[in-house]
């Protein structure tokens, strides 16, 4: 413990020199300065005071008639330019003082302060009586320290190569950590020792996204649809499955899956109105997860069941015909806060974002943003791309 003072009071020492180097040499100037100064001060001081008795005398003569006021005038400027001229080199001649006062407080403040300061920091969050402990002492006791946990999991795997359980915990940390590279490898390491699961090869797909920056590749899709093999209810892989789809230019696959996932979808899940935007883009319609009241003016269980026997354009149609019945119902009964929720929702799942910006504001003026009933609004807005004032936003929810 004692070397680590030691160390650090010379660290600090040298830093100190660093900063007080140049205020150092400034200050030896002005001393030289100084000393100069001194001895030359009381005669400037008294060549001051010559000009000024010259100036006096100017003036007598003139008053007494023994030189003109031509010739007092240009005599006085004569002197006057000189009792400025030594008393500029008296005041400059002063001003070491100055320097070496500077000085002194620049070296008072970088000496003591940040020691001083750093002081008090070690002693409120360190702990300076606990003992110095080797890596290895670490290791076996990281807590919380994350970086600890990697190491020591590391070192187990470096010698214990084939441990997929070990493989299985560092994958998702290397991801957390931005280090897509080592998470592949351990993901890819966990299924080949320990086997294959839905997280696993989800992790992987999710992996292969992040170091493409959001393209889901050849390799990533297969990790997906991999995933859903083993999960069909898992509802992330199959939307990156699909998403891989409509980005490899396969629309009518994509829709497809989309469509499919959007089907299993509850109304009211957060990315329910993100999966319509992946149907419509690949050239399908929303699909109705969930029939609507029929006080309220929505599709009931034999609409939908009717709508999918129908053309798009006519299934597009009949959805927009539901939606103008219940915004019409809604004039009638504005009180209805479900309604207004579906109301907004169902512009938006049309693409029609200046009546869903619209409704939303008609919704905000029947309930307030105060409200709960407001809040569920906003939150609504916010969940399908509207801000607080019904104006488009960037983004919207993902899954």
């Amino acid at each position: 413990m004692m070397y680590l003072w030691i160390v650090l009071a010379l660290l600090t020492a040298a830093v100190a020199v660093a900063l007080l180097l140049p205020f150092a040499r400034s200050a030896s100037a002005a001393a030289s300065g100084v000393s100069n100064a001194r001895r030359s001060n009381s005669t400037r001081s008294g060549e001051v005071e010559v000009y000024r008795d010259q100036l006096r005398e100017i003036d007598r003569d003139r008053e007494g008639g023994l030189i003109s006021t031509e010739e007092a005038e240009n005599a006085r400027a004569e002197v006057g330019r000189r009792l400025i001229a030594a008393a500029a080199e008296n005041d400059q001649d002063n001003t070491g003082g100055f320097a070496n006062r500077k000085h002194r407080i620049a070296t008072a403040l970088v000496t003591v302060v940040p020691p001083a300061l750093g002081l008090c920091l070690y002693l409120s969050l360190g702990n300076p009586g606990i003992p110095d402990q080797p890596l290895q002492a670490r290791l076996e006791n990281p807590g919380n320290n994350i970086a600890l946990l990697v190491t020591k999991v590391e070192r187990h795997l470096a010698e214990n190569p084939t441990d997929g359980a070990g493989w299985d915990i560092l994958a998702p940390i290397y991801l957390r950590l931005d280090r897509a590279g080592d998470a592949e490898l351990a993901y890819r390491n966990a299924i080949r020792f320990i086997g294959p699961s839905n997280a696993r090869y989800s992790g992987l797909g999710e992996t292969l996204v992040v170091a493409n920056d959001g393209i889901v590749t050849d390799a990533a899709r297969q990790a997906f649809e991999q995933a859903v093999k083993l999960d069909p209810n898992d509802p992330r892989s199959r939307f990156y499955a699909a998403l891989g789809l409509e980005q490899g230019g396969r629309k009518d696959e994509a829709r497809a899956a989309f469509e499919e996932l959007a089907s299993a979808t509850p109304a009211d899940a957060p990315w329910k109105g993100l999966l319509d935007e992946h149907i419509v883009k690949n050239g399908g319609v929303p699909v109705a997860a969930k029939p609507v009241a029929p006080s309220l003016g929505g599709p009931t269980q034999e609409d939908v069941a009717a709508a999918q026997d129908l053309s798009q354009g006519d299934r597009k149609a009949m959805i927009a015909g539901m939606v103008d019945s219940l915004a019409a119902k809604l004039k009638d009964e504005p009180d209805n806060i479900e309604g207004w929720l579906r109301l907004v929702r169902s512009y938006a799942v049309l693409g029609d974002e200046a009546k869903a910006r619209d409704a939303l504001s008609t919704g905000l003026a029947q309930f307030p943003p105060d409200g709960n009933d407001g809040k569920r609004l906003l939150a609504l807005g916010k969940d399908i791309g509207l801000d607080a004032d019904a104006s488009p936003a960037p983004g919207g929810a993902r899954p």
